[in-house]
């Protein structure tokens, strides 16, 4: 006899689901581009959002402090340095005060973000990368080597630039990739960076080694035309996005070393926009956005068959034009947050965060949804990576209070916003209020150690844990962020020594009471 038993599949994000932002913090009044160019249009770090806008006479691009949210000024300053319009932009991964963008005008352009809120349009940029002979529609930074960048255009070119001189005009690429014969639509690192996947508008997925130019792999599906790869982590597989034979919207996975056949196909829908993938190598999750409408369908991908499992579809009534992702260090871990798109809608000008979130019970650090992840520092030099070295990310930790993950220090003090000036007169008044406690408790462990210099013994120290924590053997604090952690130690251990002369107090009344009642009974016989 045959017993039926059902496939279950045990996930811990099986019910992740998106929350989009309130309206206080999305984005307002925001002239989003108009352009018909399928990309992005948007770029997120934890410092700054930029969007790429309408601008008469040229091609611009915004940059908002990321927590600037509400309406924009009309006449709020912008990047502005492009003949022609601005195609893509792209934040360096290891300095979130550098941008690049590339134009119909066949530059493609490096340029500085002042630390301080912006005040006047950013006109000259830092460097100015002349080599293509038509427009430049994408440009994609290095994963793992400082400042390559790779850039490719309508004359069907992939360019590597080496950023690493000191001349502000480059007219000359480290390497030009010429094997492809028509516009390339998409390119995709591996986690090292050490190889490159291409899909080009005939139809072709290519999987190239960069440095070289040689083509190691080609894919030709007559049943999938191809619009997007994208490399999924470590797993040696790919995804692409497309379209049908019948014209339905597509996803398809490959096998990195076989791209001969796809290992799954899946028809989506019959829209007519275009998808863009995202895949998060920490949680094994795939994010298909589509373009033209407000949905967000994502999956978790498995090493073996079936290895796309549909989980849920983020629904909305607002259509997204282009999409921006915040990296996996600007998330908020306090809220089991996996993951930040961030909306653009033309038709209302907003740009709406939409968050990604684990329901968890615990308010504590989720070790489990957050392993270690590409932080801000770069693995190679890029003259390492020109000379054949391979390295994967380095890896930090999201846990709060470990290593700092910023690219660079906050903002400096010079030229203050006045938004900024209330929260950093707070953040004064705090640092005060901690200075005053630690010295008050460093004043009590003096008078103790005079009274008592002798007796400093076992039953001394358990006398100065408070509350877990050790005085003598803990070293002083060194850091803001340590000086603020042994604050609220503190407050929290005033508070519980509060509450324990609040019940001494209790007791105290009690038999206080109960004397009483025991003279009253002895008075009477």
């Amino acid at each position: 006899m045959m017993s039926w038993h059902p496939q279950y599949r045990s996930s811990k994000f099986r019910h992740v689901y998106g929350k989009p932002a309130s309206k206080e913090k999305c984005y307002d009044c925001v002239p989003i581009t108009c352009s018909v160019h399928d990309n992005h249009f948007c770029a997120v770090n934890p410092h700054f959002i930029a969007v790429v806008t309408e601008c008469a006479g040229g091609g611009a691009f915004l940059v908002i402090p990321i927590h600037q949210t509400g309406k924009l000024d009309p006449h709020y300053p912008r990047v502005c340095g492009h003949r022609g319009n601005v195609l893509d932009i792209k934040w360096s991964p290891f300095d979130d005060f550098v941008i690049a963008s590339c134009s119909e005008d066949a530059t493609v352009k490096i340029w500085d973000i002042p630390k301080h809120l912006l005040t006047r349009n950013i006109t000259s940029a830092r460097k100015e990368l002349l080599g293509h002979a038509r427009r430049v529609g994408l440009i994609e930074w290095h994963p793992t080597a400082s400042n390559i960048i790779f850039s490719t255009g309508y004359d069907y070119k992939i360019m590597i630039w080496n950023l690493d001189t000191k001349a502000p005009v480059i007219q000359n690429p480290v390497k030009t990739i010429s094997c492809h014969r028509d516009v390339i639509l998409s390119m995709s690192f591996n986690t090292d960076g050490s190889l490159l996947a291409t899909a080009c508008r005939d139809r072709k997925i290519r999987l190239v080694d960069p440095r070289s130019g040689a083509i190691l792999q080609e894919a030709s599906c007559k049943n999938h035309r191809v619009n997007k790869v994208l490399f999924l982590g470590n797993m040696k597989k790919l995804l692409s996005t497309g379209t049908s034979r019948w014209n339905n919207r597509q996803i398809a996975l490959w096998e990195q070393g076989d791209l001969s056949v796809p290992l799954v196909e899946e028809d989506l829908d019959g829209s007519s926009g275009l998808l863009f993938p995202f895949y998060d190598s920490d949680t094994h999750m795939l994010y298909v956005v589509s373009k033209g409408d407000g949905n967000i369908r994502y999956y978790e991908i498995s090493p073996e068959k079936p290895y796309l499992n549909y989980l849920m579809e983020y629904r909305s009534h607002l259509p997204q034009k282009g999409i921006g992702i915040m990296p996996k260090r600007g998330l908020d871990v306090s809220a089991c947050e996996i993951f930040r798109f961030y909306k653009l809608i033309p038709g209302k000008s907003l740009i709406e965060p939409v968050s990604m979130i684990v329901p968890r019970r615990s308010e504590s650090y989720q070790e489990d949804i957050y392993p270690m992840t590409a932080g801000a520092q770069p693995a190679l030099t890029a003259q390492e990576w020109l000379n054949g070295i391979n390295k994967g990310p380095v890896l930090v930790s999201l846990r709060p209070g470990s290593e700092i993950l910023n690219s660079l220090t906050q903002f400096p003090e010079k030229e203050p916003s006045p938004l900024s000036t209330e929260s950093n007169r707070y953040q004064g008044r705090t640092e005060r209020m901690a200075m005053k406690e630690i010295q008050k408790q460093s004043g009590i462990q003096e008078k103790r150690g005079q009274k008592k210099v002798e007796e400093r013994s076992q039953g001394d120290r358990q006398m100065q844990l408070s509350n877990g924590f050790d005085l003598f053997e803990c070293p002083p604090p060194k850091t803001e962020n340590e000086l603020l952690q042994m604050f609220y130690r503190q407050q929290e251990e005033i508070r519980r020594l509060r509450e324990q002369v609040n019940q001494r107090d209790v007791q105290v009344k009690q038999l206080e009471l109960e004397i009483k009642n025991i003279r009253m009974d002895s008075g009477r016989y």
